[in-house]
């Protein structure tokens, strides 16, 4: 049974009231530095459209907006149900991020790397994994190499690659994890999706979220507020799913009911064919010539020879 005293905040709640507070930095530079792959370290948390508090807006989506040490963005988005074309509004949300950041008449190397990391709590679509990450990439139509673009920074030549460049979009299809959490990454998806962590935990981001994150560290005015956010969550989220359910039974009554009536026009379909039949017979048995019973019927003279 679970230990009280263990209890942890959800994450999209600590985005929203905890951890843009620069105590609590070392959280999400732990769970972005096992996510991205390498040492993030957050400089200032920037501002962000989606940290709004209004009761109305607590079933969608929270976002936080960061820069890291190398002067890059990184989005985190948690999207609690589903929207209509969310992939288009990531790309404008990068979009907005990269123009927002670069001011009027700057040259083009100011131009920021972007990431965007979204974590769903819907179903997007299909596919066997958990995680997707997707970049611009430029690759040889005939040789399947990747194009490297040679730019001059300080008088000097220098190769990149256009990911250091285009922005990078992380999806966490947080419900689709059923495995048990072993590597580092694991165990942030598992808090993600159920708020576990383990006692022993090592993994960046974790160990900190065990002692800043706990429920009852919380003062009971804050509590409260939480408690009634998870209410608010499991009834919108009972709410969607009698939809989804009234959706399909609908579906299944639809279905019959149209079978009926395909039943139907398939009985009258059978019947003029039946008529056709006894006509084409009967027409054959006093001689009259295929060619006039093909027209006389609007069967093909093949169809008339079967008969």
């Amino acid at each position: 049974m679970e230990d009280l005293q263990d209890r942890y905040i959800r994450f999209d709640w600590a985005i929203k009231r905890l951890l843009r507070q620069k105590a609590n930095f070392d959280v999400l530079e732990g769970f972005l530095t096992v996510l991205i792959g390498e040492k993030i370290e957050i400089m200032e948390i920037l501002e962000s459209e989606g940290n709004q508090q209004s009761a109305d807006d607590k079933f969608n989506r929270v976002d936080i907006k960061a820069r890291n040490s190398k002067d890059e963005i990184i989005i985190i988005e948690i999207q609690n149900t589903r929207e209509l074309y969310y992939l288009e509004r990531i790309l404008y949300g990068v979009a907005k991020a990269i123009t927002e950041h670069i001011s009027l008449g700057d040259p083009y190397h100011k131009v920021k790397k972007v990431y965007s990391i979204s974590i769903l709590y819907f179903d997007i679509g299909k596919g066997t994994d958990y995680l997707y990450h997707g970049q611009n990439q430029f690759v040889g139509v005939h040789t399947k190499d990747y194009l490297q673009v040679n730019v001059r920074e300080r008088d000097a030549i220098v190769t990149r690659m256009p990911c250091e460049i285009f922005p990078e979009y992380i999806l966490i299809r947080v419900n689709e994890f059923d495995k048990v959490a072993v590597t580092p990454l694991e165990e942030w998806i598992k808090y993600l999706k159920d708020g576990t962590i383990r006692p022993d935990t090592t993994t960046p981001g974790l160990s900190e979220a065990r002692e800043k994150l706990k429920y009852f560290s919380m003062s009971s005015q804050e509590r409260q507020a939480y408690d009634e956010h998870i209410s608010a969550m499991k009834i919108q989220n009972d709410v969607l799913d009698s939809a989804k359910l009234e959706g399909r039974l609908e579906g299944r009554l639809e279905g019959r009911l149209e079978g009926r009536e395909e039943g139907r026009l398939e009985g009258r379909e059978e019947g003029r064919l039946e008529e056709k039949r006894l006509m084409v017979c009967g027409l054959k048995e006093q001689g009259v010539s295929v060619e006039i019973i093909s027209q006389v019927s609007g069967l093909s003279m093949e169809e008339v020879l079967k008969m």
